[in-house]
């Protein structure tokens, strides 16, 4: 007898696993789309979290540049908000700290870096963004294939560094108006591979993507070392607010939902809370929709 009444029950139960993966498969694209957070550039957490963004990314040179007392204050503020850092940009800005050139100390580059990456870990970050042209623009007359190879150096022991603190570099490519070298996704995706090393990945930002013209199917080439996007409306470097405004926005978000994406997408441009939080904030839920 006991068995009879377990048998049907046992169908049911494997009945409904069966319905619940079938929806699953039937909705790929909800499921994808669903696991992308849409944050912000700035420190701004109590607008962020009003206006209904997932995360804050500040700079993560400015983190670094905190004494003790106010990086103290700024974490508490952080850690007590439902929202959290997802990620840090602006990773070098002091003038001394060279990576390509003949003024390039590793040992200080990799001192600072202890540092920051430790208060970018407690802010909750996974990833931090290296543009920083500053630190890497190529002097005029010095050897490219040298620069090429003080970066895969800094970036080999950026990323023993950012093991440490359970981080990701990610190098961010940059408009040729900005730096000299590390332009385009393709070249940034070569690096990447130059270096072999598994915590260093790459971002793509559409504005300097759009900048340099390079096909967004780059997102689909490089799909499996982005770890995160930057975005802007490129005409004004904007706060993006309708799909009709630029041309090539529905190939980008076409690619980046194609691909499976799963992490964050930050707006960094010319912008504000009150004039512009809910129009983009609607503008990426049409765009993943």
């Amino acid at each position: 007898m006991p068995s009879k009444i377990q048998e049907p029950l046992m169908i049911t139960r494997r009945s409904l696993l069966n319905g619940i993966v079938a929806a699953a498969l039937g909705s790929t694209a909800w499921t994808r789309t669903a696991n992308i957070s849409v944050g912000v550039c700035t420190r701004d957490i109590d607008n962020a979290n009003k206006y209904g963004f997932d995360y804050i990314e500040p700079a993560a040179a400015d983190i670094a540049a905190l004494s003790e007392a106010d990086f103290g204050q700024f974490s508490e503020k952080i850690l007590a908000s439902p929202l959290r850092c997802r990620a840090l940009n602006s990773l070098i800005r002091r003038p001394d700290l060279k990576v390509v050139g003949n003024q390039v100390s590793l040992k200080a580059v990799g001192d600072y870096l202890e540092q920051c990456l430790a208060r970018c870990r407690r802010l909750g970050a996974s990833v931090a963004v290296w543009g920083s042209a500053g630190s890497r623009n190529v002097p005029e007359g010095f050897p490219r294939e040298r620069a090429q190879q003080q970066i895969v150096d800094f970036l080999r022991m950026a990323g023993d560094i950012a093991r440490k603190h359970h981080l990701l570099i990610a190098i961010e490519p940059l408009r040729h108006q900005e730096s000299n070298i590390l332009t385009t996704g393709a070249e940034t995706l070569d690096m990447v591979r130059r270096t072999r090393h598994a915590q260093v990945r790459m971002i793509i930002d559409y504005y300097h993507l759009r900048e340099e013209n390079e096909d967004p199917r780059i997102v689909e080439t490089a799909r499996k070392q982005i770890v995160h996007f930057h975005f802007a409306n490129p005409h004004g470097r904007l706060w993006p607010h309708e799909l009709r405004e630029d041309d090539h926005y529905s190939e980008f978000f076409r690619y980046v939902k194609k691909i499976g994406y799963s992490g964050g997408i930050s707006i960094e441009g010319k912008g504000s809370f009150e004039n512009d939080g809910t129009a983009s904030r609607d503008f990426f839920r049409r765009a993943l929709e």
